[in-house]
């Protein structure tokens, strides 16, 4: 819901001139559309794409819910880790290993892991972010 409140107040921002002058020089619909306001509403797109991107890749619950057995997506699969650590479930090398670690530690190591995909992706798509909620903002 806020994603299409986002976009709404983003395309209301966008002049009337720019889509009367489009039709002026003969485009159609589907021309303004993807020559007009699609270019315009990259940071809209951008910004609405890295909520998404972030909202799904936090999504732990998804993933207890749908999936059975090990084989569970790695948000899930740090939840349980770090809800409920087992030593029963490893191997006696791997136990013995992590035995002489702090538990803390491993699971801020485990966490840290989890978010890196995320801290590539945000650099690249930063400047869509900060331009995308500035101009689908609701103006006073």
């Amino acid at each position: 819901m806020f994603n299409i409140i986002l976009l709404l107040n983003f395309y209301r921002e966008v002049p009337q001139e720019l889509e009367d002058a489009a039709y002026m020089d003969g485009a159609g619909h589907l021309r303004t559309l993807w020559q007009i306001y699609v270019p315009m509403s990259l940071p809209a797109i951008a910004t609405i794409t890295l909520f998404c991107v972030v909202g799904h890749w936090n999504a732990w619950f998804d993933g207890m819910i749908y999936m059975k057995g090990n084989h569970y997506p790695l948000q899930t699969y740090l939840q349980s880790i770090v809800i409920k650590f087992d030593f029963n479930t490893m191997s006696m090398s791997e136990a013995q290993r992590l035995a002489k670690l702090n538990d803390r530690s491993v699971k801020a190591a485990q966490m840290i892991v989890a978010a890196i995909p995320i801290l590539l992706v945000y650099p690249y798509l930063q400047k869509y972010f900060v331009a995308g909620i500035r101009l689908g903002s609701v103006k006073g």
